[in-house]
């Protein structure tokens, strides 16, 4: 069984002349517990190409030490890394290579690098002799299995305890600073293993298109959304908070830039992508909407006075929530699983590699991506204006929710247009966000009143009172035509004067 750790550390520069200053009474700090010597042997993992090294991933086979086993650490931020670890085995576990599934697709993981250590460890402790971080001077052996490069090192590493605060690194950092000691230019072993032994992984490389053309900034947003889709992969696998919601909208950001940017790629070539794109939102989305349901539902219920709570509502609600939430959740991991998932990530490649650019892509960006979102923006303003004429009802629902499509595809085009335009794009996305956030509470309240629906239907059907479910329509329906009142007042803040005019600027 797979357990996950999260590592916050720092790495240091050492040589043989490095003496470890004396770290008692920095940060909270009260004693330091020498811990021995351990022999460490990894053999780290890689496809031929060093994919998972380009992307800052580590897979490795260690032996020795209290943590044997495999080790999969997945970057979080600077310093940060999630280690997800299974048990020594001597093939990869199963868990592991679907984790990896999105970077190395077809190819094979093979070993790359042999890591020898000896580690010298020591336990910096607080006033209980509670472990606060530990600290390990290692000196590092490094061969290369692809090749015939060696390289050896020592460097020394802070690991921060279970639950420490961040800030006592901060202090070690400094008292190691004082005494010489500076950070590694290298953010892992495997980075220095791989620069001093032979060829590094290659670097992401920004396509064909010149730099301040259309191309340029569109292709720059494109790749964003890519890899995005493939960084969440494994974040979905394991079931993190809001990976799914992510996921599914870079899926959907990168659909809504085939569309707005329509003049700049060409729309042959990107609405195959664009249709694998919304299906692979719509497998993802089931989870998602379940989730998003529920919070509502019960957040409704917390309102309401006990005595409004009329037979098992809370429990016939979680009951359904949890067989939605797993049948949404095996559909998004076949998904991902999918012979087809690997074949849109493989377009996507291509796509980047060699885009169907076509003439606006060699002009001025700020010009292009501009009038593209004023273009955007017209279609938005036709569809508000059309629902806001229709009486309230199913055909204004229906109007209302194309409308909230048209915001959110302005909004993600004048994101996009952000690095381009600056200021003004940013102030025009928080105008039309606002428009799409009141849309959107109006159509969860249409998706409300269904399940509400369907959920009374059962209820009574069980012997059950419906009183609290109707009761919960009822309130539905009126915040629905709450929005609907709110509308026109926020729209004509979105619509003032000056506001489309302004991405001209």
């Amino acid at each position: 069984m797979a357990e996950t750790k999260r590592e916050i550390e720092r790495k240091y520069e050492a040589t043989g002349k490095t003496a470890l200053p004396d770290l008692v009474g920095t940060g909270s700090v009260a004693a330091v517990r020498d811990e021995g010597v351990m022999e460490l042997d990894a053999v780290y993992y890689d496809t031929r190409d060093l994919r998972l090294a380009a992307d800052g991933l580590t897979l490795r086979r260690r032996t020795g030490g209290a943590d044997a086993g495999w080790h999969l650490k997945l970057p979080v931020a600077a310093g940060i890394r999630d280690e997800i670890r299974a048990p020594l085995s001597e093939t990869l576990p199963a868990f592991l290579a679907g984790l990896l599934r999105s970077r190395v697709r077809h190819a094979a993981v093979v070993p790359v690098v042999r890591l020898r250590s000896s580690r010298d460890v020591r336990h910096l402790l607080d006033d209980d002799g509670r472990p606060l971080a530990e600290l390990s001077v290692d000196t590092v052996r490094a061969e290369r299995l692809t090749g015939t490069g060696q390289a050896a090192w020592t460097e020394i590493e802070v690991e921060l305890a279970d639950d420490g605060d961040e800030t006592l690194l901060d202090a070690v950092e400094k008292r190691l600073k004082k005494a010489g000691i500076r950070p590694s230019a290298a953010p892992s072993k495997l980075a220095r293993a791989l620069e001093e032994t032979g060829t590094a992984p290659p670097a992401h490389e920004d396509g064909p298109a010149t730099p301040g053309t259309a191309g340029h900034a569109v292709l720059a947003y494109v790749r964003e959304q890519a890899d995005a889709i493939v960084a969440l992969d494994p974040a979905v696998r394991r079931d993190l908070p809001d990976a799914v919601h992510q996921m599914r909208v870079a899926c959907r950001r990168m659909r809504s830039a085939f569309k707005t940017y329509r003049k700049v790629l060409d729309r042959g070539v990107t609405d195959p992508v664009g249709e694998e794109l919304k299906w692979l939102a719509g497998e993802l989305g089931a989870a998602r909407d379940e989730e998003v349901l529920t919070a509502r539902l019960d957040a409704r219920l917390d309102a309401l006075p006990n005595t409004l709570l009329l037979g098992p509502v809370r429990a016939r609600l979680r009951a359904r929530g949890a067989r939605r939430a797993e049948d949404a959740r095996h559909t998004a991991l076949a998904a991902l699983d999918s012979a087809r998932h690997l074949a849109l990530l493989g377009t996507l490649d291509a796509l980047l590699a060699d885009p169907p650019l076509r003439k606006a892509a060699a002009q001025d960006a700020s010009e292009v991506l501009a009038r593209a979102v004023r273009k955007d923006f017209d279609r938005l303003a036709r569809r508000v204006e059309h629902a806001l004429a229709l009486d309230p009802g199913q055909e204004r629902d229906l109007a209302l929710h194309a409308a909230r499509k048209a915001a959110k595809r302005t909004r993600y085009g004048a994101d996009a247009a952000r690095p381009t335009l600056g200021k003004p794009a940013k102030r025009f996305a928080k105008r039309v966000k606002a428009v799409q956030s009141l849309l959107g509470e109006h159509q969860d309240s249409v998706v409300a009143r269904t399940a509400l629906r369907e959920i009374a239907i059962q209820a009574h059907a069980a012997g059950e009172t419906a009183f609290t479910w109707g009761l919960l329509y009822g309130r539905e329906e009126a915040a629905a035509l709450e929005g609907e009142r709110e509308l026109p007042a926020v729209w004509k803040r979105a619509a003032a004067p000056g506001i489309r005019a302004a991405l001209s600027r």
